[in-house]
């Protein structure tokens, strides 16, 4: 069995590498090569904790697997990322186990690589203002991964606790974009791409408040409850995901299904787009919106694409198991 431990993550694994992992799986959802299993993520009763299992196949790449992990929010104050989870890969001949994976980064980067998918297929095409709703861990990677897909001239940002938005103030700098603090009013109506990427279990971003063709990427949202965005304006949206059944079950769209807003034949999977079997954003104007669920697949592309790495760079660890 091959271990690679988190330490390893960030020589091995890059933003570009996950992005053609996450895009390669997105397609092969669509085509019916693979596909997610249930999704478990429940309440622990301990630490505030939510705890789940996010698995699946994709015979495509031969990937079976699953990501065991969660949300523990008081790990921050421990010198720990809030997000904990690994990944564990199986043989699809025999059902040994041949990897073990950490997953905190890969997470990160393949959470940030599914917006990022979606801004390269719905966004406008010539979107030049990058809107954050956000600003907490995952947030940084969310933007690194965005300004990738098109010509931003300017990241502007809304957080719950303004306080944290020094965290893409720092990012943007980085990136060499100028970035400036502003209210959900003006969020809405300058933002061409708005990636939300929050905890919320209320409704942040209203329907009245975007005007004009806009992208937005809901990622926050993947578990029972939760909710970013007005369901009026998933209802108005071109709606896609990547996983429909997480999507109208613990996605940004439940809300708008629950409510009979939305009709799940009114949502698309990104691969449809990505394989050219739907036209996706049809006219500039338009508001599209992706339902970033976070489906098991995602995790076990980007280990995958790891372990081949970390064999070839003979930084995996091999055990008897």
């Amino acid at each position: 069995m091959i271990i690679v431990p988190e330490r390893e993550i960030a020589g091995l694994v890059n933003r570009k590498d996950s992005f053609d992992a996450v895009e390669k799986v997105f397609a092969s959802m669509a085509s019916g090569a693979a596909y997610n299993f249930p999704v478990i993520r429940e309440s622990i009763g301990h630490a505030d904790a939510l705890y789940g299992f996010k698995s699946g196949f994709d015979r495509t790449g031969l990937n079976l697997g699953l990501k065991s992990g969660g949300y523990w929010p008081g790990n921050a104050d421990k010198g720990l990322t809030n997000h904990q989870s690994t990944v564990f890969l199986f043989d699809a001949d025999t059902g040994k186990c041949r990897a073990v994976v950490g997953g905190n980064l890969l997470t990160a980067l393949r959470t940030a690589a599914a917006s990022a998918v979606s801004i390269k297929y719905l966004a406008p095409t010539n979107a030049k203002v990058l809107g954050m709703i956000g600003a907490g861990h995952q947030s940084t990677f969310q933007v690194r991964a965005a300004v990738e897909q098109r010509e931003f001239e300017k990241i502007i940002g809304w957080n719950l606790h303004p306080e944290y938005l020094v965290n893409l103030e720092s990012v943007a700098r980085d990136v060499g974009l100028p970035f400036e603090v502003v209210d959900l009013d003006q969020l809405g109506a300058e933002a061409d791409v708005i990636i939300t990427i929050t905890s919320s279990f209320d409704p942040i971003l209203m329907d009245a408040q975007v005007t004009g063709g806009t992208h937005i990427a809901c990622m926050g949202t993947d578990t029972v409850g939760k909710q970013e965005v007005d369901a009026a304006l998933v209802a108005r949206a071109s709606v896609f995901t990547d996983e429909i059944a997480q999507s109208i079950t613990l996605g940004e769209c439940q809300h708008a299904v629950a409510s009979g807003l939305k009709q799940q034949d009114d949502i698309s999977q990104i691969g449809a787009v990505i394989n050219g079997d739907h036209p996706g954003r049809v006219s500039q104007d338009e508001v599209t919106l992706f339902d970033g669920t976070g489906v098991g697949l995602q995790d076990l592309a980007v280990a995958a694409a790891v372990v081949e790495l970390a064999l070839e760079k003979g930084v995996a660890l091999e055990v008897d198991f």
